[in-house]
């Protein structure tokens, strides 16, 4: 049982130290009508995939409520993006929000920053709003809401898988490898980051 969660929490920290080339993955037809399509939206955009774990790595770092907070924040302000979006409300620097997102959240994780409760809620929270927008402004059906709900689960389990990374990797590599560990998840998720922001320049 402990090899086999030694094997998860490796894969999953091999998935987040990964080339920045597959920062635009594809295949997966997007028809923005449906459950299934909301759902796997986030999972084959790498600068969604890498802010949503990185805030579950972070939410574990700052432990206590925040762990449940800091992600549930982030799901939260992402649905009010979303519903913006859908109702033609406009948000400035959108994409590059985004991307400094990417590179602030691995920062975070990186550094180990530790921020009280409410304003970590806050931070994840403001990036958040424009992640959800960016969604939202894809849609062009009334079958809006039903992606949606997608969307925000898929993003709530990115958070989770974050958790499990961040709460796990002491408890399977020792404290202080599992800490390096997370750091340097952090670390490559900061250098992706700064490659997407270089290449959209």
């Amino acid at each position: 049982m402990k090899l086999l969660s030694k094997s998860t929490i490796t894969t999953a920290l091999m998935i987040l130290t990964s080339t920045p080339a597959f920062a635009h993955l594809t295949g997966v037809p997007h028809d923005h009508s449906s459950f299934t399509s909301g759902f796997l939206h986030p999972l084959t955009g790498f600068d969604h995939i890498l802010v949503m774990v990185a805030v579950g790595l972070w939410a574990a770092q700052l432990g206590g409520k925040s762990i449940l907070a800091v992600p549930a924040s982030f799901v939260v302000c992402m649905a009010i993006g979303f519903w913006l979006a859908t109702k033609g409300f406009t948000l400035p620097y959108v994409e590059p929000v985004i991307l400094a997102s990417v590179i602030a959240m691995g920062l975070f994780a990186a550094m180990a920053v530790h921020l009280p409760i409410m304003p970590a809620m806050l931070v994840v929270g403001a990036f958040a709003l424009f992640h959800g927008y960016a969604h939202g402004l894809e849609l062009e059906n009334s079958e809006a809401y039903a992606y949606g709900i997608g969307f925000s689960i898929a993003t709530a389990l990115l958070h989770g898988v974050g958790i499990t990374i961040g709460l796990g990797a002491g408890k399977i590599f020792g404290q202080s490898n599992g800490a390096t560990a997370i750091r340097i998840g952090g670390v490559a998720t900061t250098l992706a980051g700064l490659y997407l922001a270089f290449a959209a320049a």
